[in-house]
């Protein structure tokens, strides 16, 4: 093979392998891109202009829907792929990747059925093209896009619309820089009037993408020839005109073979009067070694740009597949390996949120800074003291006996009673913290990249930590209400010892213990009580607003940082192999797309391998 069918080759090969892969027709991204940066080949021409008689001549095989009116109504890309001397003729339709037809009227009708499956049995257009691939050693490797006819008027069953939407498809291929238009003009009608020549001149202004093929210059009127076109006289090109001559439909009819018809074609240039000096620059073979030839001096120009996009995709491939991660591990040992890394990987995210390093830790000294100082400085102790309610407790605690000196069971029910409100916000305390470490487990699971890839991994994980959060929290609570019951339970003794001494400095008018006895029952003694007890909660009410935060931390934060996974890691190390895989099954999008990454990646390395070496070889 020589060095120019090693390069279009290579060519072909890619860009067969970028539609495989899905690239072709994508999104704007690298993958895309470089089926752009290859060059190819667009038929274009009006409807019954001869365009599906010059690409069955290019191929030597009689494979494409006939009829009359608009025949081609889906874009046909077609890869010519050639093989070796004496090896059999065989297609294949990207869409129907593990069958091989070796019979080509096989070929035709399957065209027409996936038309038929897009479209339905109508006229309409679809603008999604249909690949296939011909291998024969009697083709040159090109790629050839077959376009629907041009036309100006809407026939019967389709709509007014029809004349735009085959124009706006045709020019979606023919505009774009490294595609090759292939003008197909009939030469028994005014090249003036020619639709591929007028869209051509549009997109290609100088020529220079443009090669222009007349047909039928076997049914020009008698006494005329196309020599003022095919000498460029009446419309230059920047490469030459070529001639065809297609099959009759007496020849079709007849099934005349294609090998034939070309050795029936060279005869027609050979001996006619009017082209016989043009005869080895015309006709369909030579229209092939044309192309191909044009397509390896753009293919060698374009050589760097390839190699750059190509390095690129393959920085960019590499890149997602670090991303994405390798395939999972067979061995029951080494996927406990891989669970127990990933686990470690949430939780090295988790406690940096914790420990500042990531955002959301901050959450927590929110709680203690904010939410229960707030929440304890609206307590309803006011109305729990007021004097009203001071009276009728210590009264109901003296019962038939009246205090002597200072209420003690009416102090300790005051205090006792106002000391079951700080239950509120040390519950609320701990459900707060619950709630954003709960939500930095969620976060972390989800900023855990490597466990993206499975999905029943990351809920038994997420199930794990929520369950251990659950058990601290319960620790919590039980720690946070013993501090409030400890309070309840041991009054300070200090407060008690100075109440006599109060009572005693105060003393009664002129040593009078009556009026001493009846102060006890009066507004401001049950006032002073009311004070006295306020005074001693606003003691205990500092003192938990510093201790609550420190059960909590030491209970449910120093414990998740500690062994939130802990109880997970033991009910790992006791499943067995087939269990391990359900927990590394991965979500088969990711599957799917580390394989296409992964293909596409072999492509590009044998890709950038094969044009290193076509290019040393030039």
């Amino acid at each position: 093979m020589t060095t120019m069918e090693s390069l279009i080759g290579l060519v072909n090969r890619i860009q067969r392998a970028c539609t495989v892969l899905g690239d072709y027709g994508g999104e704007d991204n690298a993958f895309s891109s470089l089926w752009e940066a290859l060059p190819s080949v667009a038929v274009v021409g009006g409807q019954s202009s001869g365009k599906s008689s010059v690409l069955e001549s290019i191929v030597g095989r009689d494979f494409l829907p006939r009829g009359s009116g608009i025949v081609t109504r889906r874009p046909l890309v077609l890869q010519l792929h050639k093989t070796e001397e004496g090896s059999q003729e065989y297609a294949e339709f990207l869409h129907l990747p593990k069958r091989r037809f070796t019979d080509f009227a096989l070929v035709r009708r399957e065209i027409q059925d996936e038309t038929d499956r897009m479209t339905g049995k109508t006229k309409q257009i679809s603008p999604v093209p249909i690949h296939l691939s011909i291998y024969s050693p009697n083709v040159v490797n090109l790629t050839l896009i077959d376009l629907p006819g041009l036309t100006k008027v809407a026939v019967e069953g389709q709509p007014e619309s029809v004349v735009q939407e085959i124009e706006t498809m045709v020019r979606s291929y023919v505009e774009k820089p490294n595609c090759v238009i292939l003008a197909i003009s009939p030469a028994n009608q005014d090249i003036a009037t020619s639709d591929a020549i007028k869209l051509s001149r549009e997109v290609d202004p100088s020529g220079e993408r443009t090669f222009g093929v007349l047909t039928k210059l076997d049914l020009m009127d008698k006494g005329t020839n196309a020599l003022d076109v095919l000498e460029g006289r009446s419309y230059r090109l920047q490469h030459p005109w070529v001639g065809i001559v297609n099959r009759s439909q007496a020849d079709i009819n007849k099934n005349i073979d294609m090998i034939v018809a070309r050795r029936k074609e060279r005869e027609y240039f050979a001996t006619s009067p009017d082209y016989g000096h043009l005869a080895n620059k015309m006709g369909s073979e030579y229209l092939a070694k044309l192309l191909s030839k044009h397509l390896e001096s753009v293919i060698r120009a374009r050589i760097p740009s390839i190699t750059s996009l190509i390095n690129k995709s393959i920085e960019e491939l590499e890149s997602e597949m670090d991303h994405l991660g390798r395939p999972v591990a067979v061995d029951a040992g080494a996927q406990l390996y891989t669970i127990l890394e990933l686990c470690r990987a949430f939780d090295r995210i988790f406690k940096e949120h914790l420990e500042g390093g990531r955002t959301g830790g901050d959450r927590i000294y929110g709680v203690f800074d904010n939410q229960l100082p707030a929440a304890l400085r609206k307590l309803p102790f006011d109305r729990h003291l007021s004097l009203q309610n001071v009276r009728r407790v210590v009264s109901e605690a003296d019962g038939y006996q009246p205090h002597l000196i200072a209420p003690e069971q009416g102090y300790r029910r005051l205090i006792e009673g106002a000391l079951n409100y700080f239950r509120g916000p040390a519950e609320a305390s701990v459900d707060a913290v619950h709630f954003v470490l709960k939500e930095l487990v969620r976060k972390s699971i989800g900023e855990t990249q490597e466990l993206k890839r499975f999905p029943t991994l990351q809920a038994e994980i997420a199930a794990a930590s929520n369950e251990s959060l659950e058990r601290f929290r319960e620790d919590s609570k039980k720690t946070v209400i013993r501090l409030v019951d400890m309070e309840s339970s041991y009054l300070t003794v200090e407060f008690f010892r100075r109440l006599p001494q109060e009572v005693e400095k105060g003393g009664s008018p002129a040593g009078n213990p009556a009026s001493s006895t009846v102060d006890r029952y009066t507004e401001g003694h049950f006032r002073r009580i009311g004070s006295n007890v306020s005074s001693y909660i606003m003691m205990v009410s500092e003192t938990l607003k510093n201790t609550i935060p420190k059960a909590v931390v030491y209970c449910q934060v120093r414990e998740a940082k500690q062994s939130l996974l802990n109880h997970f890691y033991t009910q790992i190390g006791k499943k067995e192999g087939k269990q391990l895989s359900q927990l590394l099954d991965e979500d088969p999008a990711l599957m799917e797309r580390r394989q296409q990454c992964a293909k596409r990646l072999e492509l590009y390395k044998a890709s950038r391998d094969e044009i290193d070496s076509v290019s040393w070889a030039r």
